[in-house]
């Protein structure tokens, strides 16, 4: 005959496991904030960024791929100046003519 499972120990232990990650991940969150130079802007400012990060068009969104990947690549020093070249998101060359809206160029 089996064990009876534990289901209330199950749920727990799966709860502890999910704040834990989310903790984690909110720490990671801070890190990339300040290792990117963000903190330097206002809440209001980032938050106003990553709101519109949001909305942001599939074409500006690989654009921040890609000078994330650089950043994290330890290409850092070159991304953050790329990023704030391209806070209006325009593409790193310089091409694509896109709206000036104030998006972050790391989001």
């Amino acid at each position: 005959m089996r064990k009876p499972r534990d289901f209330d120990a199950e749920l727990q232990a799966l709860t502890d496991k999910a704040r834990a990650l989310k903790v984690k991940k909110q720490g990671q969150l801070g890190e990339l904030v300040v290792a990117t130079g963000a903190d330097a802007l206002s809440i209001e400012q980032l938050a106003g960024a990553l709101l519109d990060a949001i909305g942001a068009d599939a074409a500006r969104k690989e654009t921040w791929r890609k000078s994330g990947a650089a950043f994290f690549r330890g290409e850092g020093a070159r991304a953050r100046k790329g990023a704030g070249r391209n806070a209006g998101g325009g593409a790193p060359s310089g091409a694509g003519a896109q709206s000036t809206s104030g998006e972050a160029g790391a989001a």
